[in-house]
């Protein structure tokens, strides 16, 4: 189980292909051996794989726009498989909200599923507190997706964060979902003031300790660190923090 940086935590210094080049330099001088890329500049798949490769650095997933997914399933995979990233993100569709929204995204999965996985790859759905809505059936969102798709059509990128952030036991869910928890996002979360804050990994509320050992019997490959806001702090600081938080509990 390796330790990664989400780049979105970095999405202001990948606004070039110049300043993500030095970013991801700067993610391996930290001590990081992979990424997710996720909130950069647009780039050349070979581009990437020869920046990772100079870098000692692999990349674990990606977020990917869904729509373009849907329209060139089979480029998106080629791309991929370019850079050696087995893994292909949703960062946000519409949270779920609606019936209609996983209806449909249940049978994208469904059409997704049958190009990735014969390649050895899959989709990933990340998500954020809205997930945590009941639909109809009395179940939550992310419950529902995963009682209607399998663990070879889809993953989730559980999210730390947004799942204490909506209210759920988050070491509850990490079990339930066990066995889809290829990749994870670790994101602290706490009070400052009357202000619910995101922080470095051990740095809040979130019982870490408790829930490596749960990555550990779902399958999880890839601990991925973010922070969508440092709040002033520089965010290298920040993913300095975090690794070395979970270096400390055994991590590598």
């Amino acid at each position: 189980m390796k330790i990664g940086a989400q780049l979105f935590t970095l999405r202001d210094y990948c606004k070039t292909p110049e300043d993500f080049a030095e970013t991801l330099k700067k993610v391996a001088e930290i001590g990081y051996t992979t990424v997710q890329v996720s909130g950069t500049c647009a780039y050349d798949p070979t581009w990437l794989r020869d920046e990772l490769k100079k870098n000692g650095l692999t990349c674990a997933i990606t977020h990917t726009s869904f729509d373009r997914m849907l329209e060139m399933p089979e480029t998106v995979l080629a791309e991929h498989k370019t850079f050696g990233c087995d893994y292909i993100g949703v960062g946000y569709y519409k949270g779920l909200r609606e019936e209609e929204d996983l209806d449909y995204f249940v049978e994208a999965a469904h059409k997704l599923g049958k190009v990735f996985a014969p390649a050895g790859a899959k989709l990933m759905y990340h998500n954020h507190y809205e997930e945590m809505n009941q639909g109809a059936d009395g179940k939550t969102r992310l419950i529902s997706l995963i009682e209607r798709t399998t663990p070879e059509e889809i993953g989730i990128t559980v999210d730390t964060y947004w799942l204490q952030y909506g209210g759920a036991d988050v070491a509850d869910y990490f079990k339930a979902l066990s066995g889809r928890i290829d990749c994870v996002h670790f994101k602290d979360m706490r009070v400052v003031g009357k202000e619910i804050r995101m922080a470095p990994v051990g740095e809040g509320s979130i019982n870490f300790a408790k829930l490596i050992p749960l990555c550990y019997d779902g399958g999880t490959k890839y601990i991925l660190v973010e922070q969508d806001n440092c709040y002033g702090e520089d965010p290298f600081d920040c993913l300095a923090k975090s690794y070395r938080y979970l270096k400390a509990q055994g991590l590598s």
